[in-house]
């Protein structure tokens, strides 16, 4: 039988059973792609993360991230958890770690206390800003289990982004964020209708008030109804406003997950750089559990 050890944080919180889950297998050597997705979908968290040996000894480690029915390019948490995890077993190089995905090379600064103990980190996405398709606001809403009137088109329309992974974003009225509900069949008829969503619908609406942002995320259609906390969304939509705001730089910080009960804080940084908007994201991170898959 062999044995694969795995440790369990939540991300972006303070308080334990508060942020997102996740799971990281620290030595996912011998596990294939197949065992990484049952892995996955047995631990039934947003995300699980498997650690390898990188190409480039240069860098940290190699990072494959798996929800509960497919692999990602990149995501928020699980590289902030990752990278939280691996710099408690002192695998960090003054701070700072960098895993090989997907997407690309995806940085990682530790934050840590006075006393020098890891608490938490920030990420760089491992990709500039760019955008796609439009969507109309109300199928947006159908998905949303909200009405046309309460998707907000004032700043931009529905529409598809991304620094890594492909998000829906859409703006949303306050009074309706909290009664927001995803319908499946909603995100069905819009997946089916739109080919250039390449069969990804990951649903991000948010409310904004300044730098102060609430939201939610939805993705029924690969398993995962909410999702207390998304640190690539976030990114993303910290790039698209700096995009329409205008300037060089922005932060904002961001709320998540307390229609859950799992309340999380993010904080979200976007810049102008030579190749285009840059996005950044971090918080705090709380150890779980430790424990042994056995396979």
């Amino acid at each position: 039988m062999r044995k694969f050890a795995y440790e369990t944080v939540d991300v972006f919180t303070e308080q334990r059973f508060g942020g997102n889950q996740l799971a990281v297998f620290t030595d996912a050597r011998g596990l294939s792609d197949a065992e990484m997705q049952s892995l996955a979908a047995e631990m039934n968290y947003s995300e699980t993360t498997f650690v390898l040996p990188p190409a480039d000894p240069a860098h940290t480690a190699r990072v494959r991230i798996f929800h509960r029915t497919a692999e990602m390019p990149f995501a928020g948490h699980p590289n902030v958890g990752t990278g939280f995890v691996l710099a408690r077993h002192g695998r960090d190089r003054d701070g700072v770690l960098r895993f090989e995905e997907i997407a690309g090379l995806v940085e990682v600064r530790i934050a840590s206390g006075p006393d020098g103990e890891v608490t938490g980190a920030t990420i760089a996405a491992p990709q500039p800003l760019s955008t796609g398709i439009e969507l109309p606001a109300d199928a947006i809403a159908a998905c949303a289990g909200l009405d046309t009137a309460d998707v907000v088109v004032g700043a931009h329309r529905p529409i598809q982004a991304s620094v890594g992974v492909h998000f829906v974003l859409a703006e949303v009225r306050a009074d309706s964020l909290g009664r927001a509900r995803p319908d499946i069949a909603a995100f069905q008829a819009l997946e089916q209708a739109f080919p250039a969503l390449q069969g990804r619908l990951s649903l991000f609406i948010y409310v904004r008030d300044g730098a102060q942002i609430r939201a939610r995320m939805f993705a029924p259609l690969s398993g995962t109804w909410e999702d207390p906390a998304t640190g690539s969304a976030s990114a993303t939509l910290a790039a698209l406003l700096l995009s329409l705001d205008g300037g060089d730089s922005a932060a904002f910080s961001l709320t998540q997950g307390v229609e859950m009960g799992r309340p999380s804080q993010l904080r979200v940084t976007a810049r102008r750089g030579a190749d285009g908007i840059r996005a950044t994201v971090g918080g705090s991170c709380v150890p779980v559990f430790r424990g042994e898959a056995l396979l």
